[in-house]
């Protein structure tokens, strides 16, 4: 099937785009883009996976162990990530009750390597489907939180408990797609995670140590499986090989997903086409600008995420307040599809432009709320604090868009800021006298960078030859076009 592209009203498109070396994923909705995911050929995350771990350390003290998964890195298992170390009625067991250096075990990755930090792993084992979540060590029934209709969630409860056959272990989460699934779609996907669970477990009986047993499905299989929804028109995708693959998926396990796919073969890259390459460097920037002339500062760090809100040239309000209520209720939208965009996790601090009205506050607030209600990833947020400021929390379970596409600056080392050539001079100036005092040389020679050696030529030289006269040695220069401002060194002649 070729796509034509069209001008048309569509709710919700998805574009998947494919190379050798990465597939890229975009889900546009009224023309606009909302998220975009990256993975690359070299670099799969590991969320999902499931592999035979080797508890290589125990360290009661932390309650958690280093657990061999292959790669680099041992991944992290704390104690409150062992299934069944709380029994009913019991006190929790402690780590080393449960777990001894050397010892096999099943685990399965919850969070990707994240900067320095391993992956974080848990023995609860939960795969997921397209209409369900199977939970095998448990037995109930849980429902998606964003089902918020409690009809809809004892409906669709009974529903479940009706169709599952009586020979069935283990436990489900009812995902959002289901509340339109027919009773086939639902066994069928019953169906296909038991027959996964199985294999797994045929795999681990034999599997050597750090053995991975199952692997979560790539980018563009997952986003037919947690992207796709009854508010999406169409599923574009620019590689003939993999619109194949995908639709032999879809027949199998997502038949009503499988008419909405289109091979893409205009000239034109697809991404493009939706203005997502621009969304992309948009949202590898510090700052936002928005529509009405203020703009947001985003700034990550190992810690947590600050967005600060700014009214920047605003003035259309009829006054002041006014306009700053306006500035946050646009940016509380905009901050939302940026979490999306960036895929920015953990701790997220906002300060939104002070307010004084508590209605001008609530009505922010609830702005924001239904700004993130379409958002698929667990989140929390409370009020304003007493300084005001917003606080929330998003669940992190892969690397942010930034992450993945980008390095820290060699030359700053990820803080943004250089010391000045001025700073650099001064340090130079200190270093040289140390070094005199350490070793007697003929002649000392100050390699650094042309900014620096301008300034001792012109502004500083005053300062260099009081040194060299206090020394009593001679000091030349040479510019080192390789080195960065920050770089010098002082060779001994």
């Amino acid at each position: 099937m070729t796509a034509t592209i069209r001008e048309a009203s569509l709710t919700e498109e998805i574009l998947i785009n494919v190379t050798p070396q990465e597939t890229r994923v975009a889900v546009i909705q009224q023309g606009v883009v909302q998220e975009v995911q990256v993975e690359r050929a070299s670099a799969r995350g590991l969320v999902g996976n499931i592999y035979m771990g080797r508890v290589v350390r125990v360290l009661p003290g932390m309650q958690s162990a280093f657990v061999d998964i292959g790669g680099g890195r041992a991944a992290f298992l704390h104690v409150a990530d062992i299934w069944g170390h709380r029994q009913d009625g019991e006190e929790a067991r402690p780590i080393e009750k449960l777990l001894a250096e050397g010892q096999h075990l099943l685990v399965q990755v919850v969070k990707d390597p994240i900067g320095t930090k391993g992956a974080r792993l848990s023995t609860q084992v939960s795969i997921a489907g397209r209409l369900l979540v199977y939970l095998p060590q448990e037995s109930h029934i849980g429902i998606s939180q964003r089902i918020e209709d409690e009809e809809e969630r004892l409906h669709l409860r009974g529903k479940l408990q009706q169709l599952l056959p009586t020979d069935v272990t283990g436990g489900f989460i009812i995902r959002t797609m289901a509340e339109a699934a027919s009773d086939r779609e639902l066994l069928a996907d019953v169906e296909y995670l038991r027959k996964l669970w199985q294999d797994i477990q045929d795999k681990a009986r034999g599997a050597a140590p750090a053995a991975l047993l199952y692997q979560d499905l790539d980018l563009s299989l997952r986003a037919l499986r947690d992207f796709a929804n009854d508010e999406t028109a169409r599923i574009l995708i620019d590689s003939q090989e993999t619109f194949q693959k995908v639709q032999g998926f879809a027949l199998e396990f997502t038949p009503n997903v499988a008419e909405r796919l289109e091979h893409y073969s205009g000239e034109r890259p697809l991404l493009d086409l939706y203005g997502v390459e621009d969304e992309i460097e948009k949202a590898l920037a510090r700052r936002v600008n928005l529509k009405s002339g203020g703009y947001l500062i985003i700034d990550q760090t190992e810690a947590l995420t600050t967005v600060d809100v700014n009214t920047g040239g605003f003035v259309g309000g009829r006054s002041f307040d006014d306009t700053i209520f306006k500035t946050n209720l646009e940016a509380a939208q905009v901050i939302a599809r940026q979490l999306r965009l960036r895929n920015l996790g953990g701790i997220i601090i906002i300060d939104f432009i002070d307010m004084d009205s508590e209605e001008h506050k609530n009505a922010v607030l609830n702005e924001f709320r239904k700004a993130l209600a379409r958002d698929r990833t667990r989140m929390t947020v409370n009020g304003f604090t007493q300084l005001g400021l917003v606080e929330m929390t998003r669940k992190r379970t892969r690397e942010s868009l930034a992450h993945v596409l980008c390095e820290p600056c060699p030359v700053c080392q990820g803080r943004g800021e250089l010391k000045t050539a001025q700073t650099v001079c001064y340090q130079v100036l200190r270093e040289l006298l140390r070094e005199a005092r350490q070793f007697d040389a003929r002649e000392f020679r100050i390699l650094a960078s042309q900014q620096v050696i301008d300034l001792f030529l012109d502004e500083e030289s005053q300062s260099l030859a009081m040194l060299s006269d206090f020394i009593g040695k001679a000091v030349s220069l040479h510019v080192e076009s390789q080195y960065n401002q920050e770089q010098f060194d002082i060779v001994l002649m």
